[in-house]
């Protein structure tokens, strides 16, 4: 019988599988605003179709995004498939901090 080796998660699962920290966090921004999208889709009751005109863009590729597939879509473009959505995104840029190495991306739903 084979012993399974359980290693404590840091908390970002992008992370855990290898991303470098700045790839991890716009990773889990993306995949942040994708759950706002579906869930605006599912609260509008909207097909795919007609959710991907409000946007823009085509039924295939709302489809590969909402299915997770990032690499083809900018924070840029899903914040504003969200505005055509009828949702509000703010950005709030906290003020500098002489204390601290960097900064963060963080999206607050």
């Amino acid at each position: 019988m084979t012993k399974t080796v359980m290693h404590k998660g840091s908390g970002n699962v992008f992370r855990d599988i290898g991303f470098s920290a700045e790839k991890a966090a716009e990773l889990t921004v993306k995949s942040s605003l994708i759950d706002a999208i579906s869930e605006t889709i599912e609260q509008r009751k909207l097909t795919q179709k007609q959710a991907a005109e409000l946007c823009a863009t085509d039924q295939p590729t709302l489809s590969k995004v909402l299915r997770g597939r990032m690499d083809s879509v900018t924070i840029d473009r899903l914040t504003a498939w969200l505005t055509a959505l009828g949702r509000t995104v703010e950005i709030h840029v906290r003020p500098y901090n002489a204390h601290k190495k960097g900064g963060q991306l963080v999206a607050i739903l």
